[in-house]
């Protein structure tokens, strides 16, 4: 009886230990991390106890969030964020680069899918489009995918011919609008394409379009560092490239 009882003691011990060690991890990401998230989120949870509860928004919105100091253990923002580090909201040596993720077209599925590869391929395909969406990046609190579009097209040098075609639309209703074939087609990020009904025509030259990095840092006042650093080393390491991958990112820094 003294042994069986010893073992219920020792047991209990054990699972309170572990209960006291579990936190709950607030994060915040832009939308680019939305399918990282997903993919990786139940693997940590199960690996460490921790549980985490993360805020998805517009690359622009969650970057300020950041600067202004609300309170997330792990922010995860997209470069340039010097503004986010002289902040002092984040602990500096905590950086730590997940991936990258490319801007791509999409198109209705079984449609013909245009030529990309090249710089006047791309400023053909935008001349000649009827209509076009993507997300919208103006005012400093948009999509980054946004921002980095109207950038492309700045480059090309076609930015106010191209904008009298734009639907700008996000998310489930970017797929849609693919879908119903109320536009030509779409570009944003390879991670936010989750529609079975759409094609990717391919991803666009990085000559024109630079792939949107992804980095995570422990908050200074962050309610449990020591987690917050294993979610960086779990975000960052072998088990997370695959995940990446499924998402159409690549992994670490570009």
């Amino acid at each position: 009886m003294k042994f069986w009882l010893s073992s219920v003691v020792v047991a209990l011990a054990l699972c309170n230990a572990q209960m006291v060690r579990a936190d709950e991890i607030t994060l915040v990401a832009p939308g680019g991390m939305r399918c990282a998230l997903d993919k990786l989120t139940p693997g940590f949870e199960a690996k460490t106890g921790h549980k985490i509860k993360a805020t998805v928004g517009s690359g622009g919105a969650t970057h300020m969030q950041v600067v202004k100091g609300d309170l997330f253990d792990v922010p995860v923002v997209q470069p340039p964020y010097d503004d986010v580090i002289k902040s002092g909201n984040v602990v500096a040596n905590t950086e730590t680069w997940f991936g990258s993720v490319p801007m791509v077209v999409v198109v209705k599925k079984g449609s013909p899918k245009p030529d990309i590869s090249t710089p006047d391929a791309v400023k053909k395909l935008l001349l000649g489009a009827k209509y076009l969406s993507y997300p919208d990046g103006r005012g400093g609190r948009g999509g980054a995918a946004g921002v980095s579009f109207d950038a492309t097209q700045k480059q090309l040098g076609i930015f106010d011919q191209v904008q009298a075609k734009v639907k700008r639309t996000e998310g489930l209703s970017l797929m849609k609008a693919v879908t119903t074939g109320n536009i030509d087609f779409a570009v944003t990020f390879a991670s936010e394409v989750n529609d079975p009904d759409v094609d990717i025509v391919g991803q666009l030259p990085k000559a024109i379009s630079t792939p949107t990095g992804l980095v995570g840092f422990v908050h200074t006042r962050a309610k449990s560092p020591e987690a917050a650093k294993a979610l960086l080393t779990h975000f960052s390491g072998p088990e997370a490239a695959a995940a990446y991958g499924a998402c159409g990112m690549q992994a670490g820094h570009p």
